[in-house]
Formats: C-alpha cells, sequence, structure tokens
C-alpha cells in the first residue's frame, strides 16, 4: 500500500530535510490550510447553512459582496492573526491592511488572499476558491500598507484551495507545485501530484467572449487566429473554455494545459486590467510559472509588476508557456 503524505509531513520535509522553508512559514501554511478547511465545510453546507446570496453590503471595489466573502474574510482573520507568524494581512475585502492586535505575538510575515475567489458563482454550485500569497515583512518595528507593496518575485509561499467535487490545495514555496486532496474522514490534506508541470503547447484557451469587441488588438488577433482553427494560420483546432471563476480555471491548466486570458479593455480605458495584483495575479503567477509555465500582463512578466497601490488591477495572461509569448509578443509588436 502506498504511503500516503500529510500537508504537515510535506511541510515537516520542505523545512528540515530540504531547507526551503523556515518553522514559522510552516506553520503559518499549516493555519491557512485550517481555515480553508473551515470555509470548505461552510461552501459544501450551502443553502442548509444559511450562506448563500448576497450580504446587502459592498466591498471596496464597489462590488456587492455574498455572504460567503464575508464568512471566508472572517475565518482566515480569526485563524491567523493570534499564532505569531504574521505582523499584517490584506485581503480583497478590505479597504486597508489588517494588523495582528498587540494582545498578539508579531511575526515576520504577511499575508494577503482573496477570501472567495469566483463568487459570483457561489449560489449556483460551480467552483470557487480562497487565494493566497506570502511576503516577509521589510525591516523595522511597524507594519504599514508600504511593506505589502512587493513585487511577485518577492513572495515566499503561494497557493490557492479549490472547493469543487474535491477540496484541493495547491502550493509552491518556490520549489515546485504540490497538490493536496482533503481526505474529510481523515480531516487532513493528503498529496496526491507533486511537481505539476503544464505543457508548454496547448489547443485551448479561456476567455470571456462576450468581451470581443471591446478588446485590444493584439488580443483580437490571438482568438481570430485560434478561432480559425486547422484552415488558420495556426493550423490546429482550438477549444474554448471559461468558468468566470479564476481559480477554477487556473487549476484546470495546472491539470492538462491551456491558456487564461482577462486581458485589458476599452470599458475602463483607465483601469490596466480586472484581477488584483496582490491577491489573484502575484500568486496565480508564480504557481504557473513553477509548473513550467508563464505568466504576463501582455508585455511584462507579471511578478516584475511594482504594485503602488493595495488594490492594484492588472491584466492577465497566464498558462502555456507557448502560447502565452505568443500573445505577449502580439502585444509587443506594436
Amino acid at each position: 500500500m502506498q504511503k500516503r503524505i500529510s500537508l504537515t509531513q510535506y511541510l515537516i520535509e520542505q523545512q528540515r530535510v530540504d531547507g526551503l522553508i523556515p518553522g514559522q512559514l510552516r506553520l503559518l501554511l499549516e493555519v491557512v490550510a485550517r481555515a480553508c478547511k473551515r470555509i470548505s465545510q461552510a461552501v459544501n453546507k450551502g443553502a442548509l447553512g444559511d450562506v448563500l446570496g448576497s450580504a446587502d453590503s459592498e466591498n471596496v471595489q464597489g462590488e456587492v459582496q455574498k455572504k460567503l466573502d464575508i464568512i471566508a474574510n472572517e475565518v482566515l482573520i480569526e485563524a491567523n492573526e493570534w499564532g505569531g507568524h504574521l505582523a499584517a494581512m490584506a485581503s480583497e475585502e478590505m479597504e486597508g491592511i489588517y494588523q495582528v492586535p498587540n494582545r498578539y505575538p508579531q511575526g515576520e510575515y504577511l499575508l494577503m488572499f482573496d477570501p472567495l475567489d469566483g463568487s459570483s458563482n457561489i449560489d449556483v454550485n460551480v467552483s470557487i476558491g480562497t487565494i493566497f500569497s506570502v511576503m516577509r515583512k521589510p525591516e523595522g518595528p511597524a507594519v504599514s500598507e508600504q511593506d505589502f507593496l512587493q513585487a511577485g518575485n518577492r513572495q515566499v509561499a503561494a497557493g490557492y484551495c479549490v472547493y469543487g467535487p474535491q477540496t484541493t490545495l495547491v502550493l509552491t514555496v518556490g520549489d515546485g507545485v504540490a497538490m493536496f486532496t482533503l481526505d474529510r474522514e481523515l480531516g487532513s490534506f493528503v498529496l496526491v501530484q507533486d511537481r505539476i508541470t503544464i505543457p508548454a503547447d496547448t489547443k485551448e484557451f479561456a476567455i470571456n467572449m462576450s468581451n470581443m469587441r471591446h478588446w485590444d488588438e493584439p488580443v483580437r488577433r490571438y482568438i481570430d487566429e485560434c478561432l480559425a482553427g486547422k484552415e488558420g494560420p495556426r493550423g490546429k483546432d482550438f477549444n474554448m473554455r471559461w468558468i468566470a471563476s479564476m481559480v477554477a480555471d487556473v487549476h484546470r491548466i495546472l491539470m492538462r494545459g491551456g491558456i487564461f486570458m482577462y486581458p485589458w479593455d476599452k470599458r475602463e480605458p483607465n483601469k490596466p486590467g480586472k484581477l488584483r495584483l496582490m491577491y489573484e495575479a502575484n500568486p496565480m503567477a508564480w504557481l504557473v510559472e513553477q509548473a513550467g509555465g508563464a505568466a504576463t500582463n501582455g508585455r511584462q512578466r507579471i511578478l516584475d509588476v511594482q504594485p503602488t497601490q493595495l488594490h492594484e488591477r492588472v491584466s492577465v495572461i497566464l498558462g502555456s508557456k507557448n502560447e502565452v509569448e505568443r500573445v505577449t509578443s502580439y502585444h509587443n509588436a506594436g
């Protein structure tokens, strides 16, 4: 019988055997995983737990919050604030940073998260998830919003938990990508795949085609070539996939390849994109790169983008390396 490796055992080996992560980071990641288990339970109960529907409130981006958005945000804060591993947290659902209260010990890490990505899909029972990113706090006694404004290449851990037919945690600490599935009988995440690799080539693209008329020319050119199929310049037929839940779309790409695009468009020309750099794009970009893929904003590597504000938005093109490089070359040719 094949030995099962738990998330805890995997992280201890990363810490003790390989020396890849400090003990405090290991403990922090275990706490995040426990919080994801609690969110998974709330998601699974659905209408039985009175967690569906809107909460009659808006987040900092002016989006209507779902009840589960607020519940997931509170679960992550309450789970992480007292452990002594963190100095502060930032969430897509909160305007400013959340400093660890003085009554708890202060740690050396900063945690950023989108507590429930794809929340428009909650009420229709489609996969949703939690995305998180960890960075070190810069030197200095106090913690400020400025401390969070680090490029994605400074991340020390990143991952997501997808709540679908299985609850699955995907994680990187800079040494490849590992995937864990929640064993509900044991109550723990178990390693099911290590060293995930995204194929460099693909025949699948994910984009919201209803926005085609608003796209920039390079994006339109790429999609037109895909749609032309075997008779077109690409010489092969493509399939389109679009779940409208970034976690689910990226998870599919990690499993079998593909390209995910949420580009800038003309509806809001002053915004560089829709997705949030700190809470969504950076962690997903690092996971994809660690699996051999690529992630750009159309012109440069996402992980090299220097954020200037906490809720900065960015255009996102990520997935199979050769396809991402093709779209990026179309942008840079202009």
